[in-house]
Protein backbone atom coordinates (compact mmCIF):
# COMPACT_ATOMS: atom_id res chain seq x y z
CA UNK A 1 0.00 0.00 0.00
CA UNK A 2 1.47 3.37 -1.39
CA UNK A 3 -0.44 6.26 0.59
CA UNK A 4 0.41 10.15 0.15
CA UNK A 5 0.10 12.49 2.97
CA UNK A 6 -0.75 16.21 2.53
CA UNK A 7 -0.96 19.10 4.62
CA UNK A 8 -1.45 22.69 5.55
CA UNK A 9 -2.80 23.56 2.08
CA UNK A 10 -3.86 26.97 3.11
CA UNK A 11 -5.60 27.65 0.45
CA UNK A 12 -2.65 27.54 -1.97
CA UNK A 13 -4.38 26.18 -4.95
CA UNK A 14 -0.93 26.79 -7.45
CA UNK A 15 1.23 24.41 -4.89
CA UNK A 16 -2.01 22.06 -4.02
CA UNK A 17 -2.04 21.25 -8.08
CA UNK A 18 1.33 20.83 -8.43
CA UNK A 19 1.15 18.22 -5.54
CA UNK A 20 -1.74 16.67 -7.20
CA UNK A 21 -0.24 16.17 -10.57
CA UNK A 22 3.18 14.60 -8.96
CA UNK A 23 0.99 12.18 -6.69
CA UNK A 24 -0.71 11.19 -10.18
CA UNK A 25 2.05 9.75 -11.81
CA UNK A 26 3.39 7.85 -8.38
CA UNK A 27 1.24 5.14 -8.44
CA UNK A 28 -0.39 5.98 -4.96
CA UNK A 29 -3.60 4.22 -3.63
CA UNK A 30 -4.70 6.70 -1.32
CA UNK A 31 -4.36 10.60 -0.71
CA UNK A 32 -4.87 11.58 3.38
CA UNK A 33 -5.05 15.22 3.74
CA UNK A 34 -4.22 15.99 7.59
CA UNK A 35 -5.94 19.26 7.59
CA UNK A 36 -5.82 23.49 7.79
CA UNK A 37 -6.62 23.74 4.01
CA UNK A 38 -8.96 27.12 3.71
CA UNK A 39 -7.02 29.64 6.04
CA UNK A 40 -4.31 32.28 4.07
CA UNK A 41 -4.56 34.70 2.05
CA UNK A 42 -4.31 33.15 -0.91
CA UNK A 43 -7.21 31.04 -2.95
CA UNK A 44 -9.67 29.01 -0.43
CA UNK A 45 -12.76 29.23 -2.56
CA UNK A 46 -10.71 27.60 -5.27
CA UNK A 47 -9.17 25.37 -2.94
CA UNK A 48 -11.99 23.87 -1.03
CA UNK A 49 -13.73 23.36 -4.54
CA UNK A 50 -11.00 21.00 -5.69
CA UNK A 51 -10.62 19.11 -2.81
CA UNK A 52 -14.68 18.35 -2.06
CA UNK A 53 -14.46 17.25 -6.19
CA UNK A 54 -11.90 14.76 -5.24
CA UNK A 55 -13.43 13.40 -2.17
CA UNK A 56 -10.06 13.20 -0.51
CA UNK A 57 -10.44 11.71 2.98
CA UNK A 58 -9.16 14.79 5.08
CA UNK A 59 -9.22 15.88 9.07
CA UNK A 60 -10.07 19.38 10.48
CA UNK A 61 -6.95 21.17 11.72
CA UNK A 62 -6.92 23.76 13.95
CA UNK A 63 -7.36 27.07 11.38
CA UNK A 64 -10.35 24.98 9.71
CA UNK A 65 -11.56 24.55 13.54
CA UNK A 66 -11.57 28.82 13.76
CA UNK A 67 -13.59 28.91 10.99
CA UNK A 68 -16.07 27.65 12.02
CA UNK A 69 -15.90 28.79 16.01
CA UNK A 70 -15.10 32.31 15.78
CA UNK A 71 -17.18 34.60 14.87
CA UNK A 72 -16.15 37.12 11.92
CA UNK A 73 -14.85 39.79 14.36
CA UNK A 74 -12.75 38.35 16.59
CA UNK A 75 -11.33 36.05 13.54
CA UNK A 76 -7.28 35.66 13.19
CA UNK A 77 -6.15 36.95 10.42
CA UNK A 78 -5.41 33.94 8.65
CA UNK A 79 -9.04 33.21 8.86
CA UNK A 80 -10.45 36.81 8.36
CA UNK A 81 -8.71 35.86 4.46
CA UNK A 82 -10.67 33.20 3.43
CA UNK A 83 -13.82 33.42 5.73
CA UNK A 84 -15.77 36.25 2.85
CA UNK A 85 -14.28 33.87 -0.01
CA UNK A 86 -15.72 30.40 1.15
CA UNK A 87 -19.32 29.85 0.59
CA UNK A 88 -21.82 28.47 3.02
CA UNK A 89 -21.28 24.72 0.94
CA UNK A 90 -17.66 25.37 1.29
CA UNK A 91 -18.19 25.66 5.33
CA UNK A 92 -20.29 22.71 5.38
CA UNK A 93 -17.61 20.70 3.98
CA UNK A 94 -15.22 21.97 6.90
CA UNK A 95 -18.03 21.41 9.35
CA UNK A 96 -17.79 17.52 8.43
CA UNK A 97 -14.65 16.52 8.32
CA UNK A 98 -12.96 14.57 11.53
CA UNK A 99 -10.76 15.57 13.94
CA UNK A 100 -8.76 12.00 13.43
CA UNK A 101 -9.37 9.31 11.20
CA UNK A 102 -8.03 5.74 13.16
CA UNK A 103 -8.20 3.09 10.86
CA UNK A 104 -6.34 0.38 13.56
CA UNK A 105 -2.46 -0.08 12.04
CA UNK A 106 -3.29 3.66 10.64
CA UNK A 107 -3.90 7.09 12.60
CA UNK A 108 -4.28 10.70 11.04
CA UNK A 109 -4.30 13.87 12.82
CA UNK A 110 -3.62 16.95 12.32
CA UNK A 111 -1.72 18.18 15.23
CA UNK A 112 -1.40 15.40 18.37
CA UNK A 113 -4.41 12.99 18.93
CA UNK A 114 -5.81 15.37 22.08
CA UNK A 115 -5.20 18.58 20.58
CA UNK A 116 -5.66 20.25 17.16
CA UNK A 117 -3.17 23.19 17.62
CA UNK A 118 -0.11 21.47 19.79
CA UNK A 119 3.09 20.89 17.99
CA UNK A 120 4.14 16.88 18.57
CA UNK A 121 7.38 15.95 17.04
CA UNK A 122 8.86 19.62 17.36
CA UNK A 123 8.51 22.48 20.11
CA UNK A 124 8.97 26.19 20.08
CA UNK A 125 12.71 26.84 21.77
CA UNK A 126 14.11 29.76 23.47
CA UNK A 127 14.92 31.11 20.41
CA UNK A 128 11.90 31.38 18.97
CA UNK A 129 12.69 28.38 16.63
CA UNK A 130 11.03 25.13 16.08
CA UNK A 131 13.54 22.00 17.91
CA UNK A 132 12.66 18.79 17.92
CA UNK A 133 11.43 17.25 20.84
CA UNK A 134 13.07 14.34 22.95
CA UNK A 135 12.10 10.71 22.95
CA UNK A 136 9.80 11.08 26.11
CA UNK A 137 7.98 14.07 24.84
CA UNK A 138 6.96 12.55 21.59
CA UNK A 139 5.68 9.42 23.56
CA UNK A 140 3.62 11.75 25.77
CA UNK A 141 1.72 12.90 23.17
CA UNK A 142 1.09 9.43 21.31
CA UNK A 143 -1.68 9.06 24.62
CA UNK A 144 -3.40 5.18 23.97
CA UNK A 145 -2.55 5.28 19.49
CA UNK A 146 -1.25 2.08 19.07
CA UNK A 147 -0.81 2.28 15.26
CA UNK A 148 2.32 1.50 13.21
CA UNK A 149 1.89 4.36 11.04
CA UNK A 150 1.03 7.81 12.41
CA UNK A 151 0.95 11.12 10.56
CA UNK A 152 0.64 14.59 11.96
CA UNK A 153 0.66 18.16 10.38
CA UNK A 154 0.46 21.38 11.78
CA UNK A 155 3.91 22.78 12.61
CA UNK A 156 5.00 22.92 8.67
CA UNK A 157 7.95 21.10 9.10
CA UNK A 158 8.96 17.52 7.55
CA UNK A 159 9.71 15.02 9.74
CA UNK A 160 9.82 11.33 10.26
CA UNK A 161 10.67 9.45 13.27
CA UNK A 162 11.09 5.96 14.28
CA UNK A 163 9.69 5.06 17.63
CA UNK A 164 11.53 2.19 19.68
CA UNK A 165 9.29 -1.04 18.56
CA UNK A 166 9.66 0.23 14.85
CA UNK A 167 6.34 2.55 14.39
CA UNK A 168 6.55 5.44 12.43
CA UNK A 169 5.31 9.09 12.83
CA UNK A 170 5.39 11.29 10.00
CA UNK A 171 4.84 15.42 9.45
CA UNK A 172 4.61 15.93 5.86
CA UNK A 173 5.30 19.32 6.00
CA UNK A 174 3.02 22.31 4.53
CA UNK A 175 2.09 22.03 1.09
CA UNK A 176 1.04 25.91 0.79
CA UNK A 177 2.93 27.48 3.50
CA UNK A 178 7.12 26.50 3.83
CA UNK A 179 7.38 29.72 6.64
CA UNK A 180 5.34 31.73 8.65
CA UNK A 181 6.34 34.65 11.03
CA UNK A 182 4.38 34.74 14.43
CA UNK A 183 4.41 38.59 15.57
CA UNK A 184 2.93 38.28 18.22
CA UNK A 185 5.57 38.06 20.43
CA UNK A 186 9.33 39.54 20.61
CA UNK A 187 11.33 38.50 19.05
CA UNK A 188 9.26 37.17 16.67
CA UNK A 189 8.65 33.31 16.26
CA UNK A 190 10.20 32.43 12.87
CA UNK A 191 9.51 29.07 11.10
CA UNK A 192 11.73 29.05 7.74
CA UNK A 193 12.40 25.48 5.85
CA UNK A 194 14.25 27.91 3.39
CA UNK A 195 12.58 26.03 0.18
CA UNK A 196 9.75 27.45 -1.54
CA UNK A 197 8.57 23.91 -2.82
CA UNK A 198 5.61 22.27 -1.30
CA UNK A 199 5.98 19.49 0.65
CA UNK A 200 4.33 16.38 0.86
CA UNK A 201 5.21 12.69 2.43
CA UNK A 202 4.87 9.20 0.42
CA UNK A 203 4.63 6.52 2.79
CA UNK A 204 4.50 2.88 1.83
CA UNK A 205 3.85 -0.17 3.78
CA UNK A 206 6.31 -2.90 2.69
CA UNK A 207 6.96 -6.20 4.45
CA UNK A 208 9.68 -4.58 6.33
CA UNK A 209 7.30 -2.49 8.04
CA UNK A 210 6.40 1.32 6.45
CA UNK A 211 8.44 3.56 4.86
CA UNK A 212 8.65 7.54 4.38
CA UNK A 213 10.10 9.83 1.91
CA UNK A 214 9.93 13.33 2.18
CA UNK A 215 8.87 14.92 -1.43
CA UNK A 216 8.71 18.76 -2.79
CA UNK A 217 7.83 19.81 -5.76
CA UNK A 218 8.77 23.22 -7.08
CA UNK A 219 6.04 25.43 -8.84
CA UNK A 220 5.19 28.68 -10.01
CA UNK A 221 4.49 30.89 -6.77
CA UNK A 222 4.25 34.01 -8.94
CA UNK A 223 0.20 34.47 -8.60
CA UNK A 224 0.08 33.10 -5.53
CA UNK A 225 2.29 35.88 -4.16
CA UNK A 226 0.55 38.71 -5.76
CA UNK A 227 -2.76 37.42 -3.91
CA UNK A 228 -0.65 37.56 -0.61
CA UNK A 229 0.56 41.34 -1.52
CA UNK A 230 -3.19 41.86 -2.39
CA UNK A 231 -4.18 41.58 0.98
CA UNK A 232 -0.73 43.49 2.27
CA UNK A 233 0.44 40.07 3.32
CA UNK A 234 3.92 40.45 2.80
CA UNK A 235 5.37 37.66 4.41
CA UNK A 236 3.41 35.15 2.86
CA UNK A 237 4.24 36.27 -0.23
CA UNK A 238 7.72 36.49 0.39
CA UNK A 239 7.26 32.46 2.08
CA UNK A 240 6.17 31.02 -0.92
CA UNK A 241 8.41 33.20 -3.27
CA UNK A 242 11.93 31.65 -1.18
CA UNK A 243 10.79 29.71 1.81
CA UNK A 244 13.00 32.25 4.04
CA UNK A 245 11.99 35.14 5.52
CA UNK A 246 15.12 38.38 5.05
Amino acid sequence: MKLALISDIHSNIAALDAVLCDIERRGVDRIINLGDSLSGPFAPAETAERLIALNIPTVAGNHDRLLLETPNTDMGLWERWAIDDVTPAHLNWVRSLPKMIDEGDMFFCHATPEDDAKNWLDHRGPDHRLVARDLDGVLARLGPVKADLVACGHTHMPRVVRLPGGAMIVNPGAVGCPAYLDTRMEPNFVQQTGSPDASYSLVEKTPAGWTASLMTVPYDSTDMAKMARDRCAESWAEAVETGWFA
